[in-house]
């Protein structure tokens, strides 16, 4: 592969395949797949695409080698800011014992205890992991805080690293509020949200047996939405419940895990505008059941896939794995897991400006060692991605 440096234009050609996700070009999938393309980039925008013999010219190129080129990964889902490590727990669960959201404390104990300095350090080292495998937006959130001052620096630390910042104060009720959760919820209504919504874009609730219930769930995402955060709901993960209903009435962004779904949460999804956030590696790594990603698809809900990284149920920062998990295990096709890994994340943070290859849009992509998208779930566990471009800069 041979590429310049000096400022202007560039070409990428030789392109074998390249995912567009614009139904218009290409194939006419909601993919927009375009065989032997090129794609130009001015500045952080795409400013064309097509096929690569009718490129125009450009200042500086590219060839990419008769490789594959998608639209940089979306993770629309993930928690970073945190300290320790949870391996035991994560072993005495692969010997047998049933994962629940207690487990949450312990990392909650570590992440108080850490510095500014590690805490950010932690952030700055998965977000350049996901990097490497071709995330080029990533969504994070606090809730390993819990007190106002440690929510309020999670938040901090993570607005050094992305714009998608969620405040998750509501992740579990702590065990200095276990006598009192509504002590706890009028905390993170009050005080904690008041310090915290200056960083956070977005606000989300483990709405779950075991964490926080439905009215509980609606007190905290009504008072974030006053306060101009929008509402993001951790629903139906671990049973059946309210958050996917409470999700679409609220109109969030996503109703994220959407393991246990009734006929009603999946006909609600599919006529409302949440996104259906699924979330294998916690599946993988929870041996729970997974999400019938078919079902929803086949109702007409948004589908988005994300990582869900966090240290104790998901510890995977990579979006190729979750696509490999998705088309094995939840019945989806290929194109299908790609999109909903780009464009379907994209929708799910309610950008119009990524997760897809189209003029106007921010120029995030990656190139595969391979000649088609398909290899993400063909290939499982091998490392494709071999650049990566973030607003027009090559960055991997």
């Amino acid at each position: 592969m041979t590429t310049t440096t000096t400022p202007g234009t560039t070409a990428l050609t030789n392109i074998a395949s390249l995912v567009t996700n614009d139904p218009s070009l290409g194939d006419g999938t909601p993919i927009g797949l375009i065989q032997d393309a090129a794609v130009v980039i001015d500045g952080d925008r795409v400013v064309w695409v097509g096929e690569s013999s009718k490129a125009p010219a450009t200042d500086n190129a590219v060839d990419a080698g008769g490789r594959a080129v998608i639209p940089g990964f979306v993770d629309s889902h993930s928690h970073l800011v945190f300290a320790g490590d949870r391996t035991q727990e994560f072993n005495a669960r692969m010997s047998g014992r049933a994962y629940s959201a207690g487990g949450i404390r312990t990392t909650v104990a570590a992440t108080r205890a850490a510095t500014d300095a590690e805490l950010s350090a932690n952030v700055a080292r998965y977000l350049a992991e996901a990097l490497r495998q071709g995330t080029t937006t990533q969504e994070t959130k606090s809730g390993y805080g819990l007190t106002v001052d440690d929510e309020a620096r999670a938040l901090r630390i993570a607005r050094e690293h992305t714009d998608e910042v969620t405040y998750l104060g509501a992740h579990i009720v702590p065990p200095d509020h276990a006598d009192d959760p509504a002590a706890y919820v009028a905390l993170v209504t009050g005080e904690m949200l008041d310090a915290c919504a200056p960083y956070a874009r977005w606000v989300d609730v483990f709405c779950e047996k075991g964490a926080f219930d439905g009215d509980q769930a609606r007190a905290i995402l009504t008072a974030g939405a006053a306060k101009g955060l929008h509402p993001r709901v951790h629903a139906n993960q671990l049973s059946y419940g309210p958050g996917v209903q409470l999700a679409v009435e609220l109109d969030a962004a996503s109703a994220d895990h959407c393991t246990h779904l009734t006929d009603a949460d999946v006909d609600a999804l599919a006529h409302g505008a949440t996104v259906a956030t699924l979330l294998p590696g916690a599946e993988f790594s929870t041996r729970a059941a997974w999400p019938d990603a078919r079902r929803l698809l086949d109702a007409g809900a948004t589908v988005a896939l994300s990582t869900d990284c966090n240290p104790g149920s998901s510890f995977t920062s990579s979006m190729p794995f979750c696509i490999a998990l998705a088309v094995r295990d939840m019945g989806m096709t290929p194109d299908e897991a790609v999109w909903s890994a780009t464009a379907g994340g994209a929708a799910a943070l309610r950008r119009q400006d990524i997760g897809r290859l189209t003029p106007g849009a921010r120029a995030d992509l990656a190139l595969l060692d391979a000649p088609s998208h398909v290899h993400l779930a063909y290939r499982p566990g091998v490392p494709l991605v071999t650049a990566v471009w973030r607003a027009g800069e090559r960055v991997h």
